[in-house]
């Protein structure tokens, strides 16, 4: 098998789309010009349609972690009780923020690889007031997908009790134009995304927003703030600027991808993210291997290695090799899992690649293998056909 052109398949940062490449290489505009007040007033209006909502959507230079710490620092204050859903390394991390700054944060410990249980969840959000609830839509290190949806309506059953509805606040970094996630529809008051995954951008934006009631918080939310004070950016945005300098390149960039999302359809964009998760499956039956997570994300396929191989040796041969990245297990996952991703610009070749690449590397490995690799790629290539 011959080593192919470098393809990126991990979970983030993703292969960018060709047109982003092109518009990051031209020359640099000043962010306080008239073209670039009009390429941002235009980026602003269209991101609305990728949070589904009528709320303001915010531009950030940071990275998604950046963007989650904006979500606690311009909401809450100090001792007020959170409760943070802790699946895996994300959630972890940002349980550890908001004991950072000061919250009562209580973890909900979910087993790796594993969804939150409704039923428990609403049994402990019944017993105590929280001020706010933080999740991960899609946990990047296990690949599990958790039922923001069915939270929220868990959320809106203390209501109708006359319990306090904690604010419902989404690190949606790995979701958010990779799969449906309605921010007025499903009463999410905290909602951030960044760059480097759906958007097929470099990393050093994140995007995020506030429902009105979020928003209400932000004269009275006491934890120290600076440089992601969104006051700030609410009234340079009403004046058609950033507070800070702009991340020109990547704005543009944002701008052209948004345009494409329109145009093409979001539902469509969110189907062909759901397409190669399919295929991701189609392959591990093939190979007899198994997902990670109970419930996936369309956004990344977290696959279990078979006992006596190691995820992290996979992972650097199939770089080493073939040319291909994608990521491994972290702390308790590490070399017990690949992580791959379907965000991105990716092409169906670049799938049978990985494909092949996998299949030889699992053989090097000692996997005994159900089928030959002719009759994988067969099968394979008939099915990436067939779906679409």
């Amino acid at each position: 098998m011959k080593k192919y052109d470098y393809s990126l398949m991990a979970p983030g940062p993703v292969n960018l789309h060709p047109e982003v490449r092109r518009l990051l290489s031209e020359p640099m505009i000043h962010h306080r010009t008239p073209e670039f007040d009009k390429i941002l007033a235009e980026t602003l209006n269209k991101i609305k349609l990728v949070f589904k909502t009528q709320e303001p959507v915010y531009l950030l230079t940071s990275t998604g972690s950046g963007g989650m710490e904006a979500l606690l620092v311009n909401t809450l204050s100090p001792g007020e009780n959170v409760l943070c859903l802790v699946s895996g390394k994300f959630g972890e991390r940002w349980a550890q923020m908001a004991k950072t700054f000061g919250l009562n944060v209580e973890e909900m410990i979910i087993p790796w690889g594993e969804v939150v249980d409704l039923d428990i969840l609403e049994k402990k959000l019944s017993e105590k007031n929280y001020t706010a609830l933080l999740t991960q839509a899609c946990e990047t290190s296990t690949g599990v997908l958790h039922p923001i949806e069915g939270i929220s309506k868990v959320l809106s059953r203390l209501e109708v009790k006359n319990q306090y509805r904690p604010l419902l606040m989404i690190d949606g970094i790995t979701a958010l134009g990779a799969l449906p996630l309605p921010m007025d529809a499903w009463q999410i008051d905290g909602l951030v995304g960044g760059s480097q995954k759906a958007f097929m951008l470099p990393t050093g934006m994140s995007l995020l927003s506030f429902s009105k009631r979020a928003q209400e918080r932000f004269e009275t939310a006491r934890i120290p703030r600076f440089y992601f004070d969104i006051r700030k950016e609410q009234k340079a945005n009403a004046a058609g600027e950033t507070y800070f300098s702009s991340n020109v390149a990547l704005i543009k960039a944002l701008n052209f991808v948004l345009s494409e999302m329109a145009t093409k359809g979001i539902e469509v964009l969110f189907n062909e993210n759901q397409r190669r998760a399919d295929f991701t499956s189609e392959l591990m039956s093939l190979l007899g291997l198994k997902s990670f997570a109970k419930i996936r994300s369309p956004s990344l396929t977290a696959i279990q290695m078979p006992e006596g191989i190691d995820g992290q040796k996979v992972r650097a041969d199939l770089e080493k090799k073939f040319n291909i990245t994608v990521m491994g297990g972290q702390d308790q996952a590490k070399g017990k899992i690949i992580r791959v991703g379907h965000m991105g610009y990716i092409q169906d070749h670049e799938l049978l690649h990985f494909s092949e690449a996998l299949y030889e590397v699992l053989q090097t490995h000692g996997m005994k293998l159900p089928l030959e690799k002719k009759e994988l790629l067969g099968k394979l290539s008939h099915w990436l056909k067939n779906s679409l």
